[in-house]
């Protein structure tokens, strides 16, 4: 009786092995070419997206995601060919997909922004740009997040929806910014004596941009003084620099050429000059 059941047994594994043999044989085949295959579509894939211009960060992430689903897509042709049930695996893939999409809806929103970013390129590393109160230099273009260094030396981690969803100011698409500095005068002082005084002062600067000339216009007049505003040219990167050496070049000259400015306290009515 043992020897009956021994041999039932082993009849019924030799069946098994004569079913299952030749399609683990051709699973492992396809898995070994397959997983080749991938390999050298993904290799085409990363050289066609490096010729089309894509950026060097997006270029690894969609490599990587097209390696994925073409070997997702190699495994499931195996299943498929040994004889497992998808239906219920791709049941509780849909369910799987549907809960990290739910708990990662916000990721999801600054991982299709950073795909936009990186693709449609507004702003490049080294960028100096401006999201509404935020000023600073482009560091890192990431999938969720751009990273951006202040002049005061710090990183802001700003997540790439909100760049998508506002106005962002790309202040180095054109090679060069425009200061913005403001100056006061005395009413009986004459300005285009002040504007020259101005412009000489600016362009013994190394840092100022010769062309366009700075542009000197008055902007207000207040109780004490005349508001000036001065706007020399700079390169973006000496952004900071140019405004600090500007207020010392000016203040410099005014006091070289005895340009006086008005104090809250103690002034007095005085003429106009031109």
């Amino acid at each position: 009786m043992e020897l009956d059941t021994v041999n039932e047994y082993l009849q019924i594994a030799i069946d098994k092995a004569v079913f299952f043999l030749p399609k683990i044989f051709l699973a492992g085949l396809i898995l070994w070419v397959g997983f080749k295959v991938v390999k050298k579509l993904v290799k085409l894939v990363g050289i066609a997206l490096e010729k089309t211009g894509f950026s060097e960060t997006l270029r690894p992430f969609l490599s990587s995601t097209v390696s994925v689903i073409l070997k997702g897509a190699v495994l499931f042709a195996i299943a498929s060919i040994i004889g497992a049930d998808l239906t219920g695996l791709m049941a509780i893939l849909a369910a799987v997909g549907f809960a990290v999409g739910m708990a990662l809806q916000g990721s999801l929103g600054n991982f299709a922004s950073g795909i936009l970013i990186l693709t449609l390129k507004p702003y490049k590393i080294g960028d100096w740009i401006q999201l509404e109160d935020k000023f600073g230099r482009v560091e890192e273009i990431g999938i969720f997040s751009t990273d951006v260094l202040t002049p005061g030396n710090k990183i802001l981690i700003i997540p790439n929806s909100k760049i998508t969803d506002s106005v962002v100011t790309n202040f180095s698409e054109k090679g060069k910014i425009r200061l913005e500095l403001k100056v006061t005068m005395p009413y009986d002082e004459s300005f285009p004596k002040v504007q020259r005084i101005i412009i000489d002062a600016l362009l013994e600067l190394p840092k100022v941009l010769k062309e366009p000339l700075p542009d000197i216009g008055i902007e207000n007049f207040d109780s004490h003084s005349v508001q000036l505003l001065v706007r020399p040219y700079v390169s973006p990167d000496d952004y900071w620099d140019v405004t600090f050496e500007s207020n010392k070049a000016i203040k410099r000259a005014f006091s070289a050429n005895n340009i006086k400015v008005a104090y809250s306290e103690g002034v007095e009515m005085g003429a106009i000059g031109e």
